[in-house]
């Protein structure tokens, strides 16, 4: 029992990993201008500062991660800091997912799905991480956290955001 207690507190690794660089990946967006659309915005972001949030399930934690962003994008707007959630799921329900967002009170986070369970192949979305965040800039990462169900934090969430990283020099 012990074995298993201490292997249930190992951090969960899932996405791609500091210093490597996240590839292009399309998903159905639900919310905003492209909803509807299958869309990259890791295409479209090149050098600016980035959040890419991966989950699971649509929980109060991921909603939580998500206004957090969503201000962000508002003071860093000048930057071009962009964030947006990508669900893994079998199915898109754009209705729900927009739903969700409005929720959320989420006015510029956009909100998404990957009609994959396991999430695009190369981001090796861990099937045990409920909720993944990439923070990146200048095309590769800077930052990646990952949370089994019910284990992202208050205290978790503040370092999430302030690891959110500045724009680069022209």
């Amino acid at each position: 029992m012990l074995a298993g207690s201490a292997f249930s507190a190992e951090p969960v690794v899932s996405g791609v990993q500091v210093g490597q660089k996240p590839g292009p990946y399309s998903f159905l967006v639900a919310t905003g201008p492209d909803r509807g659309k299958p869309t990259c915005y890791i295409c479209e972001q090149g050098d600016k500062p980035t959040a890419v949030v991966f989950v699971r399930s649509l929980s109060p934690a991921s909603g939580k991660l998500m206004a957090a962003f969503d201000a962000e994008m508002a003071a860093r707007s000048e930057a071009g800091f962009k964030a947006w959630l990508t669900l893994a799921t079998e199915t898109a329900d754009l209705d729900t997912l927009a739903k969700w967002a409005g929720g959320q009170g989420l006015k510029s986070v956009v909100v998404g799905a990957f009609e994959d369970t396991d999430g695009p192949p190369a981001y090796k979305i861990a099937r045990d991480a409920d909720i993944t965040v990439m923070l990146f800039v200048k095309k590769k990462v800077v930052a990646n956290f990952a949370f089994r169900e019910g284990e992202l934090t208050e205290k978790s969430l503040k370092e999430i955001v302030k690891a959110v990283p500045l724009p680069v020099a022209k």
